[in-house]
C-alpha cells in the first residue's frame, strides 16, 4: 500500500521525501519495483512439472536438463535441480538389486537327470539317453 502511493506520486515528490513519513527505506521502494513478476522462471517451473509427470517421476536433472533444452529453455544441471526443488518434484529411486542365490554352500546337488530332454514317456518317467532305458525318479 505504501509503496503504490509512492509510485503514484513519484513525478510530483522526490522518493526520499515521501518515504520518511511512511516509515519505509528507498531502497525497499526500489526493490519493490524490482520484484515485477518473473514468467520466464513461472514457464520453467510449469515445464518442470510437466516433464515429471510425463516421465512419470523417473527423470532427474539431467535428462530434465536435456528435456528442457529441446523445448528452448537452455538451463544447466544445477539450475535444472533447483527448479526441481522449487516445484517439489521428486524421482522414483531405481530399486537396489540384492542377490538372492548362494552357490558357496555345503547342500548336496542333485543329479541333471533330464539334461534338457523335455520328452518323457510318461509322468514322473524319462527316457535315458546314455543307457536307452527308463529311469524313474
Amino acid at each position: 500500500m505504501k509503496y503504490s502511493l509512492i509510485t503514484q506520486h513519484k513525478k510530483t515528490w522526490p522518493v526520499d521525501v515521501m518515504c520518511r513519513p511512511l516509515g519505509v527505506t528507498r531502497g525497499g521502494d526500489y526493490r519493490h519495483l524490482n520484484k515485477a513478476v518473473d514468467y520466464y522462471h513461472l514457464e520453467l517451473l510449469e515445464a518442470v512439472q510437466e516433464l515429471a509427470k510425463a516421465s512419470d517421476h523417473t527423470y532427474g536433472s539431467r535428462r530434465i536438463k536435456v528435456a528442457l533444452g529441446l523445448m528452448s529453455y537452455p538451463v544447466s544441471r544445477n539450475k535444472a535441480k533447483k527448479l526441481m526443488n522449487e516445484a517439489g518434484v521428486l524421482v522414483k529411486r531405481r530399486k537396489k538389486f540384492k542377490v538372492t542365490t548362494d552357490s558357496n554352500h555345503t547342500k548336496p546337488l542333485f543329479d541333471n537327470v533330464l539334461n534338457r530332454n523335455f520328452a518323457p514317456k510318461g509322468p514322473d518317467r524319462k527316457v535315458s539317453t546314455s543307457y536307452g532305458q527308463l529311469v524313474k525318479r
